[in-house]
């Protein structure tokens, strides 16, 4: 029933939320102090991981009572996701965001068979996201690389209650706590929201003074080998414009709930692109043996004259060879 009122508003809160969206509300500015209050955010939840880690709870999981913890580690081996919206605080006090509202989320998955190194060599191929995570990347690209750090650019594309497309710089850098173990931290240095894209008239708004859709973004990884496979952590903060009072009752609880759908596509998304490369698939998904069979299909018109006549001749090794490529075809 809960779903189905969540359903029923939605196309409601899509005109409501397209109203408040029209040129006088254009150029909602990012200011100052809403910056300020979500770098204390963000030191705030670094802290609480930090503190994680000190007490060897390196997946949010671990913080789980003994039987939650082992019911949410089972549930992850059998696929499941474990998705939580978390909240950090000062001193046990929630910190007051002035014109702004934060969206923290975490998800865990996990991987059957993958490695770590093979999970990490399908996240730090930059240039492949938008492959990978296509549609809401549209386009990635690997700007530099130094060791464990990376500039990237991302194109993200969301169409949800409305079309959103941002151009995004990020600073990644990744630290190893352990030989089973990695982690990253990655922070956006510009984010521009994207005007008629895909139009001629395409343009960037001024940075911080745009539709105020997302204007901070901050994302953690926690990669840990074990049990057969790899268990992948995303936490993510991001920061975005208040909805006016008034509709908020109506509009927040959807709004809120594009983050939790947005943790849940990059987690599976991952996984699929971790398990497609482990089982020696192109990024296409198709098997290298299908290719080199279509190749020698291809390489093989040729002789299907001289197929014809061995076939009079020795029916039973033509028959082999059709077995031979079905079992490489499948």
């Amino acid at each position: 029933m809960a779903l189905f009122k969540h359903r029923a508003r939605q196309p409601v809160a899509a005109c409501v939320l397209a109203a408040i969206l029209t040129p006088q509300a254009n150029g909602i500015e990012l200011k100052p102090a809403t910056a300020r209050a979500f770098d204390r955010y963000i030191r705030a939840a670094e802290e609480r991981m930090a503190d994680d880690l000190r007490e060897g709870h390196f997946l949010v999981v671990d913080n789980l009572p003994d039987a939650d913890r082992q019911q949410a580690y089972l549930h992850l081996r059998e696929g499941q996701l474990y998705i939580e919206r978390l909240h950090a605080k000062e001193e046990d006090r929630p910190i007051p965001v002035p014109g702004g509202l934060i969206h923290h989320w975490v998800g865990v998955g996990f991987i059957p068979g993958a490695t770590l190194s093979r999970t990490l060599a399908i996240l730090q191929k930059y240039d492949n996201h938008k492959t990978i995570y296509k549609p809401d990347v549209r386009e990635s690209k690997l700007l530099e690389r130094s060791g464990n750090e990376f500039k990237v650019y991302l194109q993200l594309y969301r169409k949800s209650l409305v079309t959103v497309v941002v151009n995004m710089n990020l600073d990644v850098e990744y630290t190893f706590p352990g030989a089973t173990r990695a982690m990253s931290k990655a922070y956006s240095t510009r984010i521009a929201e994207v005007q008629d894209a895909g139009k001629p008239g395409e343009h960037e708004l001024p940075v911080g003074n745009d539709h105020g859709y997302i204007w901070r973004l901050y994302t953690y990884w926690r990669i840990e080998e074990g049990e057969g496979g790899v268990y992948i952590q995303i936490e993510s903060i991001g920061l975005s414009r208040r909805i006016p009072w008034e509709i908020s009752w109506l509009v927040t609880p959807l709004v809120q709930s594009v983050p939790r759908s947005l943790l849940a596509d990059l987690l599976n998304k991952t996984r699929t692109a971790v398990r497609t490369s482990s089982e020696g698939l192109s990024p296409s998904g198709e098997s290298h043996s299908r290719t080199k069979v279509s190749a020698s299909r291809r390489e093989g018109k040729g002789l299907r004259l001289y197929n014809s006549i061995r076939l009079r001749c020795n029916f039973n090794l033509r028959s082999g060879r059709n077995r031979t490529q079905a079992t490489l075809h499948n």
